[in-house]
């Protein structure tokens, strides 16, 4: 009966043990590859390779994983795409406040008078604080919120200045957004220091908001670029946009920054 006992005993410790040690075989190999045995032989039917679909991004949160395209070779081995630019950063952004004010009192809210009445009209606005693609200036003279349709837009343009990016070979910024929805009180406020704050703002309408040309995140501290080759890649998103049919797009020259409408 003992002996039984122990050969049982000693048949499961070395199936624990076998265990172990396959487990830990097999982690040394998934993270070193180059060391596993080769016969020389491969398979008859290879699985075919997932497609890669050039400017593709995961997640925010897997973003680290990436390696953007080197100097040498672009998404899927290819060069990276050249940095363009816009012929001309006024002829190519040329919308008016008058035009734009139109497209805002179509699709946005009623202008709201101050944070109180701000408060009481998140049901028809869209919390834009926090987003993988941009980064929200310190706002003094507006809030985080936006109607639904400026929202998508503006994570579609984030989106798409990330994939931008990628493909041609640059590190990963965020764009600044300085400035959102304004209250007539903050418009009041701007008006005495900033004489492009008119009564009559897109911004009150919550379908407008500016992106700032001159200053970027960078998603990773040690990797940089200059912020011209970064406006150059940001203008040609934009314009793309704007193309689409998707937004008015002024460029200000006082304040350095992007003004947008959704339409």
């Amino acid at each position: 009966m003992r002996v039984e006992m122990a050969t049982k005993l000693l048949k499961h410790r070395y199936v624990q043990t076998l265990g172990v040690v396959v487990m830990v075989l097999a982690l040394v190999r998934c993270i070193f590859p180059g060391i596993a045995p080769s016969n020389g032989l491969t398979p008859k039917n290879p699985p075919p390779a997932p497609p890669v679909r050039e400017g593709s991004l995961v997640t925010f949160a897997t973003a680290k994983l990436y390696s953007p395209p080197s100097r040498t070779g672009g998404v899927g081995g290819g060069l990276p795409h050249p940095i363009k630019s816009v012929p001309g950063y006024a002829e190519t952004f040329p919308d008016s406040n008058h035009v734009q004010l139109l497209a805002a009192e179509q699709w946005g809210v009623k202008p709201v008078r101050d944070r109180d009445d701000a408060e009481q009209r998140k049901d028809e606005l869209v919390f834009m604080a926090m987003s993988p693609y941009y980064s929200m200036a310190h706002l003094d003279a507006s809030i985080p919120y936006l109607v639904p349709r400026a929202a998508i837009l503006l994570e579609d343009i984030g989106r798409a200045f990330f994939d931008s990016l990628q493909v041609k070979g640059l590190p990963l910024h965020r764009m600044v957004v300085s400035s959102v929805l304004r209250t007539e009180a903050d418009v009041k406020k701007l008006q005495v220091s900033n004489k492009n704050a008119t009564e009559r703002s897109c911004h009150l309408y919550g379908t407008t908001f500016d992106i700032n040309y001159n200053q970027y995140t960078p998603v990773v501290a040690s990797k940089k670029t200059t912020d011209d080759k970064l406006k150059y890649v940001l203008s040609e998103v934009l314009r793309d946009m704007r193309q689409q049919g998707r937004c008015y797009i002024k460029y200000e020259v006082r304040q350095p920054c992007f003004h947008i409408t959704v339409r």
